[in-house]
């Protein structure tokens, strides 16, 4: 059946039905117009398949991002692929410049290049400087950002290339230290264009098991080339969220990769590394021992100075003799008392003295002594003294005192 059978097609995407859809020629017909207004364009990415077959006129390429899985075939001559200042080769990092073609017939869309450059290592350790002042403007390599590594992992997370070296390092070397260690390793991809996607998945996996308590990222060295994975903006970052304490032990000193400034802690090598994580048993034991002898040194010196001390004070006569507090105040005690008795003894006797001379001069100054000297008192009935003859009268009854009682008379006469 013809298009004319049905009536005229659409002429616009939107306007598509179930009931009017266009052909798969001419929706390939139309992507293959779009795409052929497209200019050329400059793309940069890295080599992950290369396919130049001898004597063949034409190259094949797949260009994959280094940050993304995404990649795009390319195509282009043998001369423009011999012409390239650097020999090309899988993992090269290179800017192609190429324009968009969509084959119809496939449905597939390619490059296709008329220039390629390959991207020198001066011009790749450029751009790692500028991402280096990126990260650090954002605080990603501050020392405050860091956490102190465990003292004694039970289990430690490792991340390293597939039966590699630096794997023996770390696993033999820390287990030689302390036996009981455990380890969970992720074998990846350490270089090349898996290496970016392969180590920052296996760091997101071991950082979301729970029994990994420290994370080492390993690797034994290499040329610049092969560390670039470790600058990776994609991989730094990934290291930076990462909360369980990470290790970077790439082991290479001249170019520090990106890797290492975010980490909690920078090995210079697996074995560094190994020795870092865990301590080693001999030297704690030896530790131990040497603290032992060090706190029972200490209590010793402290229980002999203590003694001393005691020995000092229990020699002072006070604690030889402890009679001696009582015997001075004792003394004191019986002479103040001595001296008390002495003094109110002289107080009493001058007291009595003193009342001896004043009951004499009471008794000669008292009336009855003049009685005593024969002396009498003449009183009349109401009691009056009579002192002169005048004051009584004949017949007038009067009581005479004497010293020791008294008489009664009747005046008679004057």
């Amino acid at each position: 059946m013809t298009d004319h059978a049905v009536g005229a097609l659409p002429e616009k995407a939107i306007e598509t039905t179930a009931e009017r859809p266009w052909p798969v020629r001419l929706l390939s017909a139309k992507i293959s117009d779009y795409v052929a207004r497209m200019s050329p364009v400059w793309v940069e990415g890295q080599i992950v398949q290369l396919n130049r077959r001898p004597g063949a006129g034409i190259a094949f390429l797949t260009l994959r991002d280094t940050d993304a899985d995404m990649s795009l075939p390319v195509s282009m001559s043998a001369g423009v692929l011999a012409s390239a200042t650097t020999p090309l080769a899988e993992g090269a990092h290179v800017v192609v410049h190429a324009k968009p073609v969509f084959w119809t017939k496939r449905g597939t869309l390619q490059l296709s290049a008329d220039d390629v450059r390959a991207i020198g290592v001066g011009e790749l350790l450029a751009r790692i400087e500028h991402l280096k002042r990126v990260l650090a403007a954002e605080g990603l390599f501050d020392a405050d950002r860091k956490v102190p590594l465990p003292f004694l992992p039970r289990v430690v997370g490792l991340v390293c290339g597939r039966e590699s070296k630096a794997e023996h390092d770390v696993v033999v070397n820390a287990q030689a230290r302390w036996p009981q260690v455990e380890f969970v390793i992720r074998e990846v991809a350490v270089q090349g264009v898996g290496a970016v996607p392969q180590v920052s998945a296996a760091i997101a996996e071991l950082d979301a098991d729970p029994r990994v308590e420290v994370i080492v990222v390993a690797r034994g060295g290499g040329a610049v080339e092969d560390l670039l994975p470790f600058s990776n903006e994609t991989l730094v970052r990934v290291a930076a969220a990462c909360r369980t304490p990470l290790v970077s032990a790439i082991g290479h000193e001249t170019d520090t990769p990106l890797l290492d400034l975010v980490a909690d802690y920078r090995a210079s090598t697996p074995t560094d590394a190994a020795k870092r994580i865990v301590p080693d048993v001999t030297e704690e034991r030896a530790r131990l021992v040497q603290a032992r002898s060090r706190m029972r040194a200490g209590l010793t010196h402290r229980f002999a100075r203590e003694q001393a001390g005691l020995d000092a004070l229990c020699s002072r006569p006070v604690l030889a003799t402890p009679a001696t507090l009582v015997d001075g105040p004792e003394r004191e005690v019986h002479r103040l008392r001595a001296a008390a008795g002495s003094a109110l003894d002289r107080v009493l006797t001058s007291a009595a003295g003193q009342c001896g001379r004043l009951a004499a001069q009471v008794r000669a100054l008292s009336p009855a002594a003049t009685l005593e000297r024969g002396y009498a008192v003449v009183q009349r009935a109401d009691g009056a003294v009579v002192r002169d003859p005048a004051e009584v009268a004949l017949g007038d009854a009067l009581r005479v005192r004497v010293a020791r009682g008294e008489l009664h008379a009747t005046v008679t006469g004057r």
